[in-house]
């Protein structure tokens, strides 16, 4: 559970912190435990004390150097690739790899915090000060009408530390009887899900087919779709389709069978797909005519076969999703405050075993969340 802010004080007196820095693009090897200087909250910002950070695909892809255009492969084939220690690889084609290019090394990553505040900067209320928070990951820059962002732990220094500072217009108070470890698993998993599921329009009736439906964006996908009244068609392995129908799924297809054979080509009327890779044909040849199909990732393999007729003929949209619409965390808070989702921890590491709970996150055995927990 969480701590209370009386029990802080020795935080307040010292000058660093341990946490995790990424040093570079490559393997586990990379991340490196320490002593660093703590950081302080400048204008507009607020210091907070971390309680618990999510492990996501994000943390290993920037790692990895995955978003490189030079990268054409699945996570799973990248990471392998590279090997845990390998020094003869192809990561010095990566200085893209970054979600905006290049990447700041050495960086403190983890897109995921649940913290409390201890500090504010100039201008910003000190009411804040104790507050139960959440950040979120995927920050707004200059007008709101650009796409234009930096993600937590990817462009800016992270929660896989014992302290963090955001702008102030990124930390959500919230109130919830969730512990600190399961509120970690909501950011990045259930913004990046709630930003596809409201740009699809999903409403009452729709009918959606989601991929990877029992990791941390699919699952919290099957949520969020399930609460507007969607039903909703998962895809997951045989082993883990009980627990995809216990939070929402009405139908569950096995991981491998064929969707058109299975549901009926135009069957569908959205296609959620963090997957993509060989499967992409067959995702738009079940979307009915003016169908939505819609991404933020492609954890299967970024290259694909589009059949231009496929898309034309059938009026089809697809939608590709970075950036998140001003709405989406304000609404994934109140969700988790009126008891509208809800949390799917399925372990816990110490921040120290970092290494341990990223090679358990990428075996993807779970269904939702793993989350480290820094020392206190």
């Amino acid at each position: 559970m969480s701590q209370q802010p009386g029990t802080q004080a020795s935080h307040a007196n010292s000058s660093t912190m341990t946490a995790v820095i990424t040093v570079g693009v490559g393997g586990f090897e990379q991340l490196v435990l320490g002593e660093v200087p703590r950081p302080a909250a400048g204008p507009g910002e607020v210091l907070v004390l971390v309680l618990a950070a999510g492990v996501n695909n994000t943390d290993i892809n920037t790692r990895l150097g995955w978003y490189s255009s030079q990268v054409s492969t699945a996570t799973n084939e990248s990471f392998v690739a590279l090997g845990d220690n390998s020094m003869n690889d192809d990561r010095a084609d990566r200085t893209d790899g970054g979600w905006n290019a290049t990447t700041p090394f050495p960086l403190i990553q983890g897109a995921d915090c649940c913290g409390r505040v201890v500090a504010v900067g100039a201008g910003v209320d000190e009411a804040i000060v104790g507050a139960r928070v959440l950040i979120r990951s995927c920050m707004a820059l200059g007008r709101e009408d650009t796409r234009d962002t930096e993600w937590l732990g990817s462009d800016r220094d992270g929660a896989f530390a014992q302290f963090t500072v955001a702008r102030a217009r990124d930390v959500f108070p919230i109130q919830s009887t969730w512990s600190d470890a399961e509120l970690a698993t909501i950011p990045c998993a259930y913004g990046t899900a709630e930003n596809m599921v409201s740009r699809a329009g999903i409403t009452k009736g729709t009918r959606v087919l989601v991929s990877g439906a029992s990791g941390g964006v699919g699952s919290a996908v099957v949520q969020l779709a399930k609460r507007r009244g969607a039903y909703v068609i998962g895809i997951a392995s045989a082993a883990k389709r009980a627990r995809v129908i216990e939070i929402g799924a009405d139908e569950v297809l096995e991981r491998g069978q064929d969707p058109v054979l299975e549901l009926g080509a135009k069957s569908v009327d959205v296609v959620i797909d963090n997957v993509a890779g060989s499967g992409f044909g067959g995702m738009l040849a079940v979307l009915r005519r003016g169908g939505v199909y819609v991404t933020s990732g492609a954890i299967a393999g970024p290259i694909v076969e589009l059949d231009l007729q496929a898309l034309y003929l059938a009026d089809l949209r697809l939608i590709g999703c970075t950036a998140w619409d001003e709405h989406v965390f304000t609404d994934v808070v109140s969700y988790v405050e009126r008891g509208e989702i809800r949390p799917l921890l399925e372990r816990t590491y110490p921040m120290s075993e970092i290494v341990a709970a990223q090679r358990d996150f990428l075996d993807k055995r779970h269904v939702g969340n793993i989350v480290l927990l820094p020392p206190q």
